[in-house]
């Protein structure tokens, strides 16, 4: 892409590099990529066939779920299709505006899917800790409001951050080391003052003082089995949580501590959290929550009849 292509104050598109230090080895890396946003597509579409039809399961804990489906649907295909284009056809250019639509999309819902695992987290809290107001708190009302709270707390967090990035020039080239359209990659193309496009989610927080008062009251039951009952109710959240939070703590703890890494280091751990929580979420949901498991075996099961 010649300088010619370039406005007064950004790129008419950026290039992607894929994994810097890796390109000989993009084909090779597409193949779990590919394989990972195929078992997100399967478990995730299935888990929603499920909930939609069956309206057993029309239940808070069960309609959070969908919703976490729906948004591991969007945040991988944000990106996945585009970093297979790279790794498989070297189409690396991407038009300014598509990609802040996508840096747009994928922290949006990587904002919404924190706060879906928030709600569980209460949902959880309450099933344990208040059983005898789960149904006068949790009802469908409050759950579709907490849905829009979570796409309307995204889309504010998330709106002032194209027009922002719009306005920088960018000195250091159209080159993003990267393999999508992430934020801090942007960023360091840009000069001037980028203090302002840093956001901290405290999600992560509650979820743990969630599960303090959880677990405080999980220990006050009366027997040991009653204990394990309760408790067992909550794992496949816990999972859910370990599975999204996990990567994301590690990536951001490696920038801190471990900079002088090489950049594919922090690029493969930046692409985990947005690939393996979609691609594990339906297999935990589907192994620990009885109810999920018969109902996508009976459906395997009338397949074959």
């Amino acid at each position: 892409m010649s300088a010619s292509n370039m406005t007064s104050t950004h790129p008419a598109a950026f290039l992607l590099m894929g994994i810097p230090g890796l390109e000989h080895l993009h084909i090779w890396i597409s193949i779990p990529f590919c394989s990972a946003y195929t078992l997100a597509l399967l478990g995730n579409c299935t888990l929603l066939f499920i909930i939609r039809g069956d309206a057993a399961l029309h239940e808070p804990m069960y309609l959070f779920l969908a919703m976490s489906a729906a948004i591991d649907l969007v945040l991988s295909s944000t990106t996945l299709p585009k970093m297979l284009a790279i790794f498989w056809f070297r189409d690396r250019e991407i038009n300014f505006y598509a990609c802040l639509v996508q840096m747009f999309f994928n922290h949006s819902f990587s904002i919404m899917e924190s706060a879906v695992l928030l709600a569980m987290a209460f949902d959880c809290y309450m099933a344990i800790c208040k059983p005898l107001h789960y149904t006068m708190v949790l009802t469908g009302h409050l759950i579709t409001r907490i849905g829009m709270a979570a796409v309307l707390r995204a889309v504010t967090l998330m709106t002032p951050l194209p027009f922002l990035l719009k306005r920088f020039h960018y000195c250091q080239g159209p080159v993003i080391a990267h393999c999508y359209c992430e934020h801090m990659a942007v960023v360091r193309l840009a000069c001037g003052d980028t203090r302002f496009n840093n956001i901290v989610v405290l999600d992560l927080l509650f979820v743990i003082l969630s599960y303090i008062f959880i677990l405080r009251a999980v220990l006050q039951l009366a027997s040991q089995e009653v204990r394990y009952k309760a408790f067992g109710a909550c794992v496949s959240h816990i999972g859910a949580i370990l599975a999204f939070y996990t990567p994301v703590v590690i990536s951001s703890v490696m920038h801190r501590v471990a900079r002088r890494a090489p950049p594919h280091v922090h690029i493969l751990l930046a692409n985990l959290y947005l690939f393996f929580p979609p691609m594990v979420n339906p297999i935990i949901y589907g192994v620990k929550t009885k109810q999920i498991r018969e109902r996508v075996i009976g459906l395997f099961l009338r397949k074959d009849v």
